[in-house]
């Protein structure tokens, strides 16, 4: 079978674990392999698909930046949109995976799959799961039942999407939950099954070369209104605040929010719990009854990270205040 008739993939090779091994030098691991010597560690067992390696970046995943955010968004769309291409698969450190999927989730709007992969241990490990999840991840991305799912997280034979998915442990290969919700597919040896779909998705285009700086305040005993005033100071357009339970914050804090508010920044409140998301209730001052009645907005089921983004595209866009509170109550 020549390949012109074999489905095709184009594999975007980032950097992370997944590309890492360890230097002799100092017995600590970098993202040195490239893209084609990854692919080539998966074998035979692609011999029925076509893929195309590009190397977009050798990066560790802390370092990715919204630029190159933009600039992935950019060329996954240019990819999707050429005939003769199926998929795109994105190899990726796990650290900020989930960030960069859902980025990409609202960004990228054709039906075609995205699909991205990682790994929790480096290629010089004699089990690494690089290599498996990166076949599994090419597998989903040729499969129909992907389209229309939005980008898809692949890890240890479970598919997630990216609205939901989330790391949850630093070093185990079960790193990857999708928690109340779970995962909606998994593969198998001979198949891909998806057990469901995506309930909803939310589609932000980009329209600028560069996003408002949103900031993430966390909520702990004893905080400040410093972190929230460094904010403003340094020119944030937007603040989450990761807050307790389902959206509540003490006095201090409270007090900043609404400085905050008060000078036209778009404050959104998520949750640190895992697992619930935020709603309005109680009725003491820093409650997230209190604060929406203030003008904040709540982060439905978003984690503060990814709240973090959504507001920076609705920002970047002029949504009108009516219009960010609509996204967000979206995700509850």
């Amino acid at each position: 079978m020549s390949n012109s008739v074999k489905p095709h993939c184009v594999l975007l090779s980032t950097g992370g674990t997944i590309a890492s091994k360890i230097d002799p030098k100092t017995g600590l691991a970098l993202p040195t392999v490239t893209g084609k010597e990854l692919f080539a560690k998966t074998g035979a067992s692609l011999d029925n698909v076509a893929v195309t390696i590009e190397q977009f970046s050798q990066v560790p995943s802390p370092h990715m930046s919204i630029e190159e955010w933009i600039r992935l968004s950019k060329r996954v769309t240019e990819l999707l949109a050429r005939e003769d291409v199926n998929g795109v698969v994105i190899s990726h450190g796990t650290a900020t995976l989930e960030e960069t999927a859902w980025f990409l989730d609202l960004t990228v709007s054709s039906p075609k799959p995205v699909v991205m992969v990682g790994a929790q241990r480096n290629q010089s490990e004699a089990d690494s799961d690089g290599t498996r999840n990166l076949v599994d991840g090419i597998k989903v991305s040729l499969t129909q039942e992907a389209r229309g799912q939005g980008v898809l997280v692949v890890l240890n034979q479970r598919v997630h999407c990216a609205r939901d998915v989330s790391k949850q442990h630093t070093f185990n290969v079960e790193t990857f939950n999708s928690g109340e919700w779970g995962c909606i597919g998994r593969i198998t040896p001979d198949k891909v099954i998806f057990r469901r779909g995506v309930p909803q998705r939310t589609h932000v285009p980009l329209t600028t070369s560069s996003l408002p700086l949103v900031e993430i305040v966390a909520m702990y005993v004893g905080a400040s209104a410093n972190a929230i005033q460094g904010a403003m100071a340094g020119g944030a357009k937007g603040i989450v605040i990761q807050a307790t339970a389902s959206g509540h914050v003490n006095p201090e804090v409270y007090e900043g929010v609404l400085a905050a508010l008060n000078k036209g920044i778009k404050v959104v409140v998520a949750t640190r719990v895992t697992q619930g998301g935020t709603r309005a209730c109680y009725g003491f001052d820093g409650s997230s009854a209190r604060l929406q009645q203030a003008g904040a907005i709540l982060a439905g089921e978003l984690s503060a990270w990814k709240a973090r983004i959504l507001l920076m595209l609705l920002l970047q866009n002029e949504q009108g205040e009516k219009g960010i509170e609509g996204y967000f109550e979206a995700q509850i």
